[in-house]
């Protein structure tokens, strides 16, 4: 029988066959070769798309070893299209199968415009805007249909990796495979999450081959970078293989007295003793000199429009009082053995660490007409994370039905020791007509000492039917417990807060044979509230929920992906102020996003690749009792379009040469939920030039090439912060 985890793997001509899988005692199961329509790297991209023969084979014909659904749904993808994905189930399965909106960022899409954020990779996916907090290296900052959810909702090989207080455990993209966008609410199978969705980065893992490739860069800021990236298999037998990825940058931002800097390094082993039991170790240590971000007061805003813009050599000055250091590194492993045709074992586990030491000197409030306060900050903290994930999956058929059956178990463990200081001083008195940095900055009294441990235990079980082959059924639900306590050393207090949430999801599609699916589908998240209102009771979590439609088509004849989803997302029990007890929150806020997002992926053939995107947000408060019902939440544009277009040339003359170009557009916003702060609307122009020869290529990339100046974001009384300028980066890389 054809399992649902299969359908991943088989071409379009021959997903609806009868096959049976390979059995623990040595058995193959007759695998099905994969239909390219192009070549995951840059060298075959420009190779013309046409339909091929399919080959039943037991073996991958380039390594000999067995076609791996696990690895086609976490590898580099195909050109810019990925045609399967973990992070939409937790499994393997087809984009097509899915009744959700999930984006991929393959490898190729990431090596052609050559993102340095995790954020950056972002920029050309439909419904998320990356950097809203402008120039700020702290901590990987995106929005996903409307709702911040950067510092929440990253995760790395499907395990958590969110921000804990201001440690922020950033990702490095020359480390990732690919990146995965999971959109709205994905409480079942994730936890805690809010309802705009989530981030998935998939690690570079070992693979049975030999390779090396790497690259030195000199770019904008006098920023000098290397990278590496090398594996090999260490047996004759391919049972064990190895890889080491590692990167070093020195360098700035666009503000003077800033940091850019970056050493990193990733050691992973895969040990591979028979087709059905892999076991992939994963590390790497990170240290990072960063720079935080610099809130400028605005003329007009934050004092009188009659004084002036403060002079551009300020606004690209930073006291070199600013520091963001932050050494991280994790180990942990992925784990999956096939029992037999039916039964399947997975465990993914990790534990992370970071220490911070972060200082910030940044504008506060204006003290006079004409004086801005600037005010200290400081953090020295340590974050541990541990990870866990244990998955039975059960494959089965009932008449009609074909099914995968998961049930899962997971626990996170997070906790953040150390302290915070707060505090101002007449010495950090700068004048707007006069303004200087010449001052001597001490650092503040702490505000908070403690010690903070949540702990995340989910279970959860989701269903996927195909029904009379065609029908797509997918069901889950799931039950967690969160538990959070706090030790507080400057008063010598404890606190603890315990929360429960149950979340279901459903979806349903019609897989047709010409590529196209047609699905609807609803689903939860919850988001916990640390505190109590003014009787002592706890806040319960916030609750997401969404209605989404939408269409996904996969072409039989070129190698793309298109989809266009509608969606309807309510967030409930929101805090906001309590009309019978001022300085109190109550639980009755709510906002609703709805909106439409098209997307599409494609290799047109003849060295042309291109991804398009365009999203709109109708964002809504709904309920509030700050007086903003009717008013559009703050930070949230109505509209967002993109386009990347890459052209390599395939032959003639200019063989080897290499174009692409993007534009991105974001629209108007207002930096606070009353709507008195506007954000103007932006566009910027990003570029890539390369030519290749051999194993060698030299390379130009460029964002924000003609050095857009536009407010990513503003607040009200905080002033605004500014967006990325234009930088450039050569590359010469090697690749064999």
């Amino acid at each position: 029988m054809a399992h649902p985890k299969l359908h991943s793997i088989l071409d379009t001509e021959v997903r609806n066959s009868t096959l049976r899988r390979r059995s623990l005692s040595g058995a193959l199961m007759a695998g099905v070769s994969l239909v390219f329509l192009g070549t995951p790297n840059s060298a075959g991209a420009e190779e013309t798309a046409q339909l091929e023969t399919v080959i039943i084979s037991s073996t991958d014909e380039d390594s000999g070893t067995a076609v791996d659904a696990d690895a086609k749904a976490t590898g580099p993808g195909n050109g810019y299209i990925a045609e399967t994905t973990t992070t939409g189930s937790r499994i393997p399965t087809a984009l097509r199968d899915i009744p959700r909106s999930v984006s991929v960022v393959t490898r190729q899409q990431l090596d052609d415009r050559r993102p340095q954020q995790l954020e950056d990779a972002l920029g050309y996916t439909a419904g998320v805007i990356p950097s809203i907090w402008g120039v700020d290296d702290r901590f990987n900052q995106f929005m996903i249909r409307g709702f911040d959810v950067g510092s929440n909702s990253v995760y790395r090989d499907g395990l958590s990796q969110k921000v804990i207080d201001f440690s922020g455990f950033k990702i490095e993209p020359w480390s990732l495979e690919r990146v995965e966008v999971l959109k709205g609410p994905s409480g079942v199978l994730y936890g805690e999450n809010d309802a705009g969705g989530l981030v998935n980065a998939i690690t570079k893992r070992p693979v049975f081959d030999t390779f090396v490739d790497g690259y030195l860069g000199y770019g904008s800021f006098n920023t000098i970078e290397a990278a590496f990236d090398a594996g090999t298999t260490l047996d004759q037998n391919k049972e064990w293989a190895v890889r080491l990825t590692g990167l070093f940058r020195d360098g700035a931002t666009e503000r003077d007295n800033s940091e850019n800097d970056r050493k990193f390094i990733a050691p992973a082993i895969t040990w591979q003793p028979t087709d059905q039991t892999n076991l992939t170790i994963l590390a790497n240590y990170q240290w990072d000199n960063l720079t935080p971000n610099l809130f400028l007061p605005v003329a007009g805003q934050n004092y009188s429009a009659s004084l002036g813009d403060l002079p551009k050599s300020f606004r690209d000055d930073l006291h070199d009082y600013n520091k963001f250091d932050a050494n991280h590194g994790s180990i942990g492993y992925l784990f999956t053995h096939e029992f037999n045709d039916n039964w399947t074992v997975r465990q993914n586990t990790r534990y992370s660490e970071q220490d911070t030491d972060y200082q910030h000197l940044y504008f506060g409030w204006m003290n006079s007409a004409t004086d801005m306060q600037f005010v200290a900050f400081t953090v020295d903290e340590t974050a541990k994370v541990f990870s866990s994930d244990n998955q039975i999956q059960h494959d089965f058929q009932l008449d009609a039905l074909e099914n995968t059956l998961l049930l899962g178990l997971d626990y996170n463990r997070y906790q953040v020791d150390g302290r915070n200081g707060f505090g101002s001083s007449p010495d950090y008195l700068i004048n707007v007509q006069n303004p200087n940095y010449d001052f001597n900055v001490t650092d503040p009294a702490y505000y908070l000492d403690r010690v903070q441990t949540v702990s995340r235990l989910g279970l959860y079980a989701q269903n996927q039917s195909r029904i009379l082959d065609d029908w797509l059924l997918t069901l889950g639900v799931r039950q967690s417990w969160v538990d959070n306590k706090t030790k507080n050393r400057l008063n010598g207090t404890s606190t603890s807060q315990n929360d429960t949430d149950t979340s279901y999801s459903a979806g349903l599609g019609y897989d047709f044979a010409n590529g196209i699916t047609p699905y609807a589908s609803y689903s939860e998240s919850f988001v916990t509230n640390i505190g109590s209102e003014f009787d002592g009771s706890n806040y319960e979590p916030s609750k997401g929920r969404q209605y989404e439609a939408g269409i996904k088509y996969q072409p039989t004849f070129f190698n793309g992906f298109f989809t266009i989803a509608v969606f309807d997302i309510t967030k409930s029990n929101i805090l906001t102020s309590d009309p019978a007890h001022a300085g109190f929150l109550v639980q009755t806020g709510e906002v609703n996003h709805r909106g439409v997002e098209l997307e599409g992926n494609y290799d047109l053939g003849n060295g042309l690749s291109m991804t398009a995107a365009y999203s709109y947000v109708h964002a809504e408060i709904t309920k509030n009792n700050d007086g903003n019902v009717g008013n559009r939440p703050e930070r949230v544009p109505e509209h967002q379009a993109s386009l990347w277009a890459n052209y390599k040339v395939p032959s003639g003359t200019f063989e080897g040469f290499s174009l692409g170009a993007g534009v991105r557009y974001v629209g108007e916003s207002y930096g606070d939920n009353a709507n008195t702060i506007e954000i103007d609307s932006y566009t910027l122009v990003d570029a890539a030039v390369r030519y290749q020869r051999n194993k060698m290529e030299l390379s130009l990339n460029a964002t924000n090439l003609f050095d857009k100046e536009y407010f990513a974001n503003c607040s009200s009384g905080a002033g605004c912060i500014e967006g990325e300028g234009r930088s450039l980066m050569g590359r010469l890389s090697i690749k064999f």
